[in-house]
Parts: C-alpha cells; structure tokens; sequence
C-alpha cells in the first residue's frame, strides 16, 4: 500500500487526484489528523503539495512535525515521493532552503530530467506546475535530477536512500484544469505531457523495492 499524504489545510489539494494513480493507495490528511500516520504495512509514501509553505512553520505547527517524519523516512529507507510541497519539505527536513520566489506559476513548463533514473522513464519534459515557492540549497544527502531554465532544483533524489521528489504535479491533467484560478495556458500542450507516468513508475519502484 502507498501512503499519499494529504497536506491541505483547508481542502482541496489534489491528493485524491494522486491516488487516482496509483495501484493501491491510502490517503492521510497530516495538518488536520492528530499525529503522525502509522507505517505498518506501508510500502511507499508520496508527500502531496499544500497551500502553505514550509516557511509557514511558525503557523502551521504541523510543518514540523511533518519535517521530522520526513527525516523518518529517509533513514528508514521507505520509497518516498515528494510532490511541489513535498519535494520542498523533504529538501528542507534534510537541512536545505526553501523560499518564495515571488512568482506565481500555473502552467506547462519545459524540464530536463536525468534519463538514467527510472522515476523518469517515459516522463515528457512538458509537465504542470503549480508553484511560487522554490527550493534554494538541497538537503542533506539529495542530488540533483531534473532541472528548468528558471529553477535549479527542479528534482531531486536522495543518494542513498529510495527518495525522490519532484517541482512539478504529475497528477495534474486536463480533467482538473477549470478548477484552478489564473491557470495559463501557452503553445504547450497536455497532448505532449506524459508526467501521470511518474506515479506509475514511483510505483514500479517500490513494487520493485519490497521484492528485494
């Protein structure tokens, strides 16, 4: 079973979507459950996007217990996802930056990504995003796999442990479009976005991980 963290305050943030994608998947709202969910009979995570940033912690109290969790994960080796918020906190739990870029993106963007890693196979570089907060200085232990020409850290994996994370939403399709206020579109195009395969192949992965 893969765990899809739920990190909407207020509701809304496409964890459903997430799971819509994945073969067998549970998801926990973590800001508004009491605690941290439970491991038991858990074979991956993916930690979903928010409407807050790790910034925030001050005001969400939730940010660092999820911080700490994060850290959890990585030194037991669980296959982890992390999604736009996600991939920010898990940079930032390891000791990385994150801050708000003061610009807010809401369309299909260009990306390069690493070839030789497996979360990638088959991935597009057009992919969604949805963002204005950035990550600045990695985590501990994260390198570099995917980059765009205005941001660096685009996606990262971590060198020792089945962790990776990504900028962008690859749950995000068509389907959900009219629901998002100040969506751009550009001469880009969902028919040339491939990126709901970096679920499928996340889940590959920790198939693959708990038959070792």
């Amino acid at each position: 079973m893969i765990l899809v963290l739920d990190n909407a305050v207020d509701g809304g943030y496409m964890a459903d979507e997430i799971a819509h994608f994945l073969p067998d998947a549970h998801v926990y709202n973590y800001p508004n459950e009491d605690g941290d969910p439970s491991l038991a009979d858990v074979d991956g995570v993916v930690i979903g996007g928010s409407e807050v940033g790790v910034y925030d912690e001050p005001d969400q109290p939730w940010i660092t217990d999820q911080k700490r969790f994060a850290r959890r994960l990585v030194e037991e080796g669980v296959p982890t996802l992390g999604i736009c918020f996600g991939h920010q906190i898990l940079n930032a739990a390891l000791g990385g930056s994150v801050v708000d870029s003061g610009t807010a993106r809401l369309h299909l963007r260009d990306a390069e990504f690493d070839d030789d890693d497996p979360l990638f196979d088959g991935v597009e570089p057009t992919v969604p995003v949805l963002h204005s907060d950035v990550v600045t200085e990695l985590g501990e232990g994260m390198e570099l796999i995917g980059r765009a020409d205005y941001y660096e850290y685009f996606a990262t994996r971590h060198r020792d442990s089945p962790v990776w994370s990504v900028q962008y939403h690859p749950e995000f399709t068509p389907r959900i479009v009219d629901e998002y206020d100040g969506w751009e579109e550009t001469d880009r195009s969902f028919e040339e976005s491939t990126a709901t395969r970096t679920l499928r192949n996340f889940a590959d992965l920790v198939e693959s991980h708990g038959s070792d």
